[in-house]
């Protein structure tokens, strides 16, 4: 053994010998502290002893006045909103708004639905493969936050150059960055699908549309509609955007209350806007609340693994 080798040795049989003898001595007063601590601390009862009763009693009454707080200035805005648009708009330019933001509900719905017949089939095949899923999920989520106006120029000149229907070709800007929800979320939900069930589901020979309609669909529905429900409400946000698309001197637009709302912003005119931002607000709340809400409890309570 060389010399070095010794002296390190010696060395740390020291600090062992020494760390033996100061938790030897220090261990009484540690243990003294550590039961100190430990000691519960009872505060001086000062009210009454209360039943759950009495105690839900209160937190509900606060409920209640939160709840009536948060209903009185909701109608209280929607009461300035409305006097407002009635005396700045008129009734006729409302109901026309109704109609662009009725074209832009159905541009949405029917994007989402091609692009869950597309992303779909491929997102699982990737997340019944972890080497692939690891691969694409980060591209997808790079792709999400891909600004959409990088595209315009692009765009426009295919539109001009073919004379296309700007009504179906500027929806695809809509759809382009928020498909790539779609794509990460049935991703994990495929990945997340249960091995067993796989087996089983082969075992029993259940292949093609049966396999699935029984096997992978239910097993997927809550991550798709966590994705298509983040991508509805991005379209909604993206049309203001994509269907009034302005690229050096040419102005392309398509009928919907996107380019409704970018429009006045741009001619500056502020009751068309709070008109155009009310209406999508008022049509995403009844979608999200009649639609999307109900199909995702109903994933939860049926087809949830």
């Amino acid at each position: 053994m060389s010399e070095s080798q010794e002296v390190g040795g010696s060395w740390v049989l020291n600090l062992l010998q020494r760390t033996y003898w100061v938790r030897l001595a220090a261990g009484p007063v540690f243990a003294a502290f550590r039961s100190i601590t430990m000691l519960p601390i009872r505060l001086p009862r000062i009210l009454p002893a209360t039943s759950s009763t009495d105690e839900q009693r209160p937190s509900r009454l606060l409920d209640a006045l939160w709840i009536l707080i948060i209903l009185a200035v909701a109608a209280w805005a929607a009461w300035l909103t409305i006097t407002y648009i009635a005396t700045e708009v008129g009734w006729d330019e409302v109901l026309h708004v109704v109609v662009l933001t009725t074209y832009t509900l159905i541009r949405v719905l029917v994007l989402i639905f091609l692009a869950s017949l597309i992303w779909v089939p491929i997102s699982v095949w990737i997340g019944l493969r972890p080497r692939w899923a690891e691969r694409v999920q980060p591209i997808a989520q790079f792709l999400a936050a891909f600004p959409v106006n990088l595209l315009f120029g692009a765009t426009v000149s295919l539109v001009l150059a073919f004379n296309l229907n700007t009504n179906i070709w500027l929806s695809f800007l809509i759809i382009f960055g928020t498909q790539w929800y779609i794509v990460f979320n049935v991703i994990g939900g495929a990945a997340a699908f249960p091995n067993d069930l796989r087996e089983a589901a082969t075992n029993f020979r259940v292949h093609g549309w049966q396999w699935w309609k029984q096997v992978m669909l239910p097993g997927i529905a809550p991550y798709y509609l966590t994705g298509a429900i983040t991508a509805s409400g991005g379209s909604w946000n993206a049309s203001i955007v994509a269907e009034y698309v302005k690229w050096k001197d040419h102005t392309v637009t398509a009928q919907g209350v996107g380019s409704y709302i970018a429009e006045a912003t741009d001619k500056g005119d502020f009751p068309k806007i709070v008109l155009g931002v009310a209406m999508m607000s008022i049509f995403v709340t009844l979608v999200n609340r009649l639609f999307w809400r109900r199909l995702y409890a109903f994933a939860e309570r049926r087809l949830r693994l």
